[in-house]
């Protein structure tokens, strides 16, 4: 089975992602790494090259082909939160034998997990203020708001609502096991959402 992870930033794609691979005995392959790897160099410096956010999504579409004309099945991609747009959602659909999931939680949830990386994609630590904290708050509303028209696209919406990661993840393989189960490796026409 050949699965694509999306969500906002945060919400858990690639620890969940990761897990769920390691579980199924699947490749994992971190999107954001992959064009880093690619590129040789950080998002942070590539984004700069591009006047926005739709330009580095044309470039980096070469990325997400490849991955998935050098690996048949038995995979899984985490997916930045455009993962269903433009330049990358015309290459997702035409793989019949994609299934896309999206992880969903809401946003004071996603705060608790929020995660800062320097210019060359390193962790660093930030200690969030009350102010911060609202800000982040709301922007992490926003990118719900601004990606969920997208992420319609997308074969099962999870709602992780503060689950853990583990918990998740069984639930996601039950998922898929029922999506293989029902459809084969067909796609499915009706988007669900699962709690």
């Amino acid at each position: 089975m050949k699965i694509v992870i999306t969500g906002v930033s945060c919400v858990g794609k690639s620890t969940i992602g990761k897990m769920l691979a390691d579980k199924l005995g699947y490749k994992f392959f971190d999107f954001d790494y992959e064009i880093e790897d690619y590129f040789n160099r950080p998002i942070s410096f590539l984004k700069r090259e591009f006047l926005n956010e739709y330009g580095f999504r044309r470039e980096a579409r070469v990325v997400l082909s490849k991955i998935l004309e050098e690996n048949e099945d038995n995979f899984i991609i985490a997916m930045p939160p455009s993962g269903l747009m433009d330049f990358y959602w015309r290459i997702i659909k035409q793989d019949d034998s994609l299934v896309t999931v999206v992880l969903k939680d809401k946003a004071k949830n996603i705060l608790q997990r929020i995660r800062f990386y320097d210019d060359n994609s390193n962790p660093i630590e930030v200690e969030l203020s009350k102010e911060s904290e609202r800000y982040y708050l709301k922007d992490i509303s926003l990118d719900i708001e601004y990606f969920g028209r997208t992420y319609n696209r997308a074969n099962y919406q999870y709602r992780i609502d503060g689950k853990s990661a583990s918990v998740a993840v069984d639930d996601l393989e039950a998922l898929l096991y029922s999506h293989k189960a029902n459809y084969g490796m067909m796609i499915s026409t009706v988007n669900q959402t699962f709690v």
